[in-house]
């Protein structure tokens, strides 16, 4: 049988009614009090209180304050009036059980009404958080266009610059050459004149006799034959000599390079563009923001961020395929896995990571970090502690002052003392 509540004060004014309800080795909870307009009930076993107030009150503004073994109920009336008693006088049983009934059902459809207005406010944060999730996707699409057309209009004007000097320079170099080659004409011709000079100043003795013309058919003149022999050739025509060197990737002169160090660049070239072009038919649809590993971890971190974590690890998948040397892509998938209860494929993403992470230095202490928490996590939550225990240490070396992590570690500890036992 319930103990029935009868020691309690009250008072009030013109809006509001004050009730004190004395309640003593007990503990109270929210969910010990239960109140509408017209009926307040509160039910602590043993112990109940049940009132049916005087006069509609709003419940819903209306306040219940517990400390020091005390309820403190404001009550705001919903009428301005002086009340006469606090509760319901010459009220028969079957009046108070029809308003009992009455406050239930009030209290139901008031919780039903609650529930749906959640369940609309959760829809409308839902498609907010959509819109805003699609208008940063087109934000970044498009400040990413705007940087390749920006990038590709710089390197228009500078291709287009290095032609005009291309051009200038073989401008100039072909005017140099037209000008040495008058000048070796030139040069030529005078020194052709100079000759036929000598040939044509003879001695004094001879001159008249080498002059005397002959008379007759078969006669001719020694000094027009010679004449004829030493004829000038006539100048040869400018042309232009193609020259063709030996392509080099780099720009570098050959004598300058180091041929180990480009042969292994060039070689680690040619192996990511197979990597890339292998499943050319699957990524030939692809938009052109897709195919960079980059854009495409950022869009794994948003998708995770928002709990989509398939949607995550499908985002991964493809920026390995486009770069499988990014450790930053396995350890985030790893933390997918993690959460899609995929323990051996976080396990390998992990161990990928840490191989990845090589040499250890400064830069990649928190990478390292996570690294080994989320393989010694998933190892534990295979029941492997062990080997969890190892990766958590192995955490602590590289950060020892985290406590997070020597907690985790702690509490693995008790498990493999406890399995032991």
């Amino acid at each position: 049988m319930p103990v029935w509540l009868r020691e309690y004060s009250w008072r009030q004014t013109g809006s509001a009614v004050y009730l004190s309800l004395p309640l003593r080795g007990v503990r109270v909870t929210p969910a010990n009090i239960f109140c509408t307009d017209q009926y307040l009930k509160v039910s602590i076993p043993p112990f109940l209180f049940e009132a049916i107030l005087y006069a509609p009150i709003d419940d819903t503004n209306s306040t219940a304050k517990i400390g020091n073994g005390i309820i403190f109920f404001t009550l705001y009336k919903k009428e301005m009036a002086m009340w006469d008693s606090l509760t319901l006088a010459n009220a028969n049983k079957e009046k108070l059980q029809h308003l009992r009934e009455n406050a239930v059902l009030k209290a139901h459809e008031k919780a039903k009404e609650e529930t749906e207005a959640k369940k609309v406010t959760k829809q409308e944060h839902k498609k907010y958080a959509l819109e805003a999730t699609m208008k940063l996707e087109e934000a970044e699409r498009k400040r990413i266009e705007d940087l390749k057309e920006k990038e590709r209009q710089k390197v228009t004007k500078e291709l287009e610059l290095w032609k005009k000097e291309q051009k200038d320079a073989e401008k100039q170099k072909r005017i140099q050459k037209e000008g040495e080659l008058h000048q070796q004409v030139e040069q030529l011709k005078e020194k052709k004149k100079e000759e036929i000079n000598k040939t044509r100043i003879p001695n004094e003795g001879t001159s008249k006799t080498r002059l005397k013309p002959t008379k007759g058919h078969g006669s001719y003149s020694m000094f027009s034959e010679n004449l004829k022999e030493e004829q000038l050739p006539a100048p040869r025509s400018a042309a232009t000599i193609k020259i063709n060197f030996t392509s080099r990737v780099f720009p570098t002169a050959l004598r300058e390079s180091r041929i180990a160090e480009e042969e292994e660049w060039l070689r680690k070239q040619a192996e990511a563009r197979r990597t890339v072009s292998a499943d050319l038919s699957e990524l030939e649809d692809l938009k052109e923001e897709e195919k960079n590993p980059d854009w495409l971890k950022d869009k794994g971190n948003k998708m995770f961020a928002m709990g989509n974590y398939l949607a995550a690890v499908n985002a991964y998948n493809l920026a390995v395929r486009l770069n499988n040397k990014l450790p930053l892509l396995y350890l985030n998938r790893a933390a997918c896995h993690l959460k899609l209860r995929n323990l051996h494929k976080a396990i390998e993403d992990s161990s990928k990571a840490l191989e990845l992470l090589t040499p250890p230095v400064p830069d990649n202490e928190n990478a390292r970090v996570k690294a080994y928490v989320r393989r010694g996590t998933a190892f534990c939550q295979l029941e492997l502690y062990t080997e969890g225990l190892q990766d958590y240490e192995a955490a602590l070396k590289i950060d020892p002052k985290n406590k997070t992590i020597e907690k985790d570690a702690e509490k693995i500890r008790h498990l493999i003392q406890g399995t032991m036992q």
